[in-house]
């Protein structure tokens, strides 16, 4: 059984479990996205007093942190008690891309994750000047195009397009956009400075 869990999966099953997850939403008539948890927990810590935005019955999405928190300890479960040891499969254009960036491969740095190369994603890196202005930055990016786009990735690409809302299309061909100016645009130039 254990290898069954801790083996890789096809990436149907995860397609499939998406849509099942999506039926059960549509027709208990909720909708699916991470990022309204963060209003839900301003609401529940009694934001909602000073700003209307955050007064409203948080009671009403209990489900969606009990999902958050899922995925949370989810994700502990998996990489503590069942790891990969394995460092993650990337195409060799990407390998030859990331040495052109300076960047190390993932899993080749001793003590440090198979999944993230340390230089982007290790302790010692976020106590540089650089790394905290780029962490706080692109934070207040994230959070602010969260709000300005109505939802995050998972809620647009997924609930959205599942429900056919044009905001929610425009929305993840932004995502794209923007994925692919910071990665390969903005990236490059802030990992050689």
């Amino acid at each position: 059984m254990y290898d069954l869990i801790a083996g890789p999966w096809h990436w149907s099953v995860s397609g499939l479990l998406i849509a099942l997850s999506m039926f059960a939403l549509l027709y208990a008539g909720k909708s699916f996205g991470f990022s309204s948890n963060l209003r839900t927990m301003c609401s529940i810590a009694g934001a909602g007093k000073r700003v209307k935005f955050f007064d409203y019955d948080w009671k009403s999405q209990r489900w969606n942190l009990v999902f958050a928190g899922g995925a949370i300890l989810g994700g502990f479960i998996a990489y503590q008690l069942i790891p990969n040891p394995e460092p993650v499969q990337i195409s060799a254009a990407t390998l030859t891309y990331l040495d052109g960036l300076g960047v190390s491969r993932p899993g080749s740095t001793p003590g440090f994750s198979s999944f993230a190369p340390a230089e982007l994603f290790g302790v010692g890196s976020l106590l540089s000047l650089k790394s905290l202005i780029v962490v706080i930055l692109g934070g207040f990016l994230i959070g602010f195009g969260t709000r300005w786009a109505g939802g995050c990735t998972s809620g647009h690409a997924i609930s959205g397009l599942s429900n056919l809302q044009l905001p929610s299309l425009i929305a993840v061909i932004g995502f794209f956009i923007g994925g692919l100016t910071m990665s390969w645009l903005i990236l490059p130039v802030i990992l050689q400075l």
